[in-house]
């Protein structure tokens, strides 16, 4: 039975308005006075409901989630809404009228490609999920483009559509799925289905995908929104073999040049720490290149320079310290200079930020950031501030 149907009656919504802001705290008293006038069953559903649109603000925003409807896998999977609108905008500057989205969910993507002006069929096999996806649709006033369609994908035939979205499942009953033939459908079939395709596709893939893994004829891209990375997409009918890192808000576009490795030099005034869908899409030497820049280390993300060349492909810092790796040295450093407030950065080391942090007890009034890490090999410690 579809647990969302009870929430779609004129009763459900009125509750759902009335539930909207409440307290998690509160919850028991809340449903204790609400199930003297409501069904139990339909009480239990709103307020589960309105704690899955609370969490779900982060991704779509206040108004849209308080008028969505969502599943609990369907809040946590779901593409963000600035993502999910970039890349809706990506397929309409290429001409996309139409598009298939399988594996659409609670229907994220289908919202933002309609409201792009795009034609959506929007596919899941799970009933809860399509009734979702279809509720969304008709909840942001986009039900006149969006056909939601309860049925596998394997099974559908998308032939009338410009493009079609692939969204495999990633997650299994024991977490996330790291190999790309374990997706549900696996990432041979998507790359089929984007093939036959009649003017592009674009599939949605983990951020970790190896760049092996990426058929010739794709272009990969990497997205961070905010400076964390959400996903990586394979597009087909774009620019074959083409890599991009893309950063939002922006967007801002870093296209891969085919650059050597930088070389390793000594810690210069300056390091850059590159956004990481510039790391995930191996474009550290793009960001090097900008900044006239080199490595730390062979085997380290961390660009080090001379001057200062502001980007928004990396995080600028004016370095003040440069040590060989030693808490004690450090205790006393920020001691001296009376740091309070420590940020503790890593790439290289195995050191946790938190056990740096109890050991040195950092107090004062000033602030200091501490990368750990490898220079030409050797354990070390950089001191230094935002640029």
């Amino acid at each position: 039975m579809n647990d969302l149907a009870p929430l779609l009656t004129p009763e459900g919504r009125a509750l759902l308005d009335e539930v909207r802001d409440t307290d998690p705290a509160q919850e028991l008293a809340v449903a204790t006075r609400l199930r003297r006038e409501h069904p139990a069953e339909l009480v239990s559903a709103a307020l589960g409901q309105a704690r899955l649109r609370q969490r779900a603000v982060v991704k779509f925003g206040a108004e849209d989630a308080g008028r969505m409807f969502f599943t609990p896998n369907g809040v946590e999977q779901s593409t963000r809404a600035s993502v999910a609108a970039y890349r809706a905008r990506r397929m309409a500057d290429l001409g996309i009228t139409s598009v298939a989205d399988l594996c659409c969910g609670i229907g994220g993507d289908a919202i933002a490609l309609a409201r792009a002006g795009i034609r959506v069929l929007a596919v899941d096999r799970d009933p809860q999920t399509a009734a979702a996806a279809r509720a969304n649709a008709d909840a942001l006033g986009l039900a006149d483009l969006v056909e939601v369609r309860e049925a596998d994908v394997t099974e559908v035939d998308t032939a009338g559509f410009d493009a079609v979205f692939v969204d495999p499942a990633r997650r299994g009953g024991r977490g996330r799925i790291f190999d790309p033939e374990a997706y549900s459908p696996p990432l041979s079939w998507a790359v089929s289905a984007a093939r036959r395709a009649p003017r592009a596709a674009a599939l949605k893939i983990a951020p970790g995908i190896p760049h092996e893994a990426v058929p010739e004829d794709a272009e990969a891209e990497w997205i961070s929104d905010g400076g964390d990375v959400k996903e990586a997409v394979l597009w087909f009918g774009t620019e074959p073999g083409a890599v991009r890192a893309t950063l939002l808000p922006g967007p801002r576009t870093l296209l891969s040049r085919g650059l050597p490795d930088p070389a390793v030099r000594p810690p210069g005034r300056y390091l850059y720490e590159p956004d990481g869908a510039v790391i995930r899409a191996h474009l550290v030497a793009e960001v090097a290149d900008r900044v006239g820049g080199g490595l730390l280390d062979a085997t380290i993300a961390y660009v080090t320079a001379d001057a200062l060349h502001p980007t928004p492909y990396a995080t600028a810092y004016e370095i003040t310290d440069h040590l060989p790796f030693n808490v004690k040295k450090l205790k006393a450093l920020l001691r001296e200079r009376r740091v309070g407030t420590l940020t503790v950065k890593k790439r290289g080391s195995a050191v946790e930020p938190e056990e740096l942090r109890r050991k040195v007890k950092p107090q004062g009034p000033h602030a200091a950031t501490v990368f750990l890490t490898r220079v030409a090999g050797a354990p070390a410690m950089l001191i230094g501030h935002p640029a």
